[in-house]
């Protein structure tokens, strides 16, 4: 996760959130793996603890990660279905159904539309 820039255009505390979840998402942390602790990504990030803490908290409440006492936090059981779970969601909501009320009005089919999806990812994979 450290390294990854900020962006200022997103709240940090979100960023923090989503890297972590990012980090869990590809397996860069595991179940019960360990997540890099507040202090660490303050001195990385040169930012506020408040701030930080907000975006771990965040993770917290929707149990994906869970404390130990003294120790540090750690990525609860289940925590990567479930981000998959609520990322995919998000993904039907804020891209394929504005994608399918704009291809309604255009007269765009559904399979001019999978053929769209398989030119970009043509394409994207000739970039590669």
């Amino acid at each position: 996760m450290l390294g990854k820039a900020l962006d200022e255009h997103k709240p940090i505390f979100l960023q923090v959130k989503e890297w972590i979840e990012d980090q869990i998402i590809n397996d860069e942390i595991q179940e019960e793996d360990q997540i890099p602790s507040t202090t660490q990504i303050v001195q990385f990030y040169k930012i506020n603890h408040v701030t930080v803490s907000k975006g771990i908290n965040l993770l917290l409440d929707a149990n994906i990660v869970y404390k130990k006492r003294g120790v540090g936090m750690f990525v609860a059981k289940g925590a990567k279905e479930k981000l998959i779970r609520i990322r995919k969601d998000a993904f039907l909501n804020q891209y394929v159904l504005p994608l399918v009320q704009e291809a309604e009005k255009l007269g765009i089919s559904g399979a001019e539309i999978e053929g769209f999806i398989k030119k970009v990812k043509e394409q994207k994979n000739h970039e590669i």
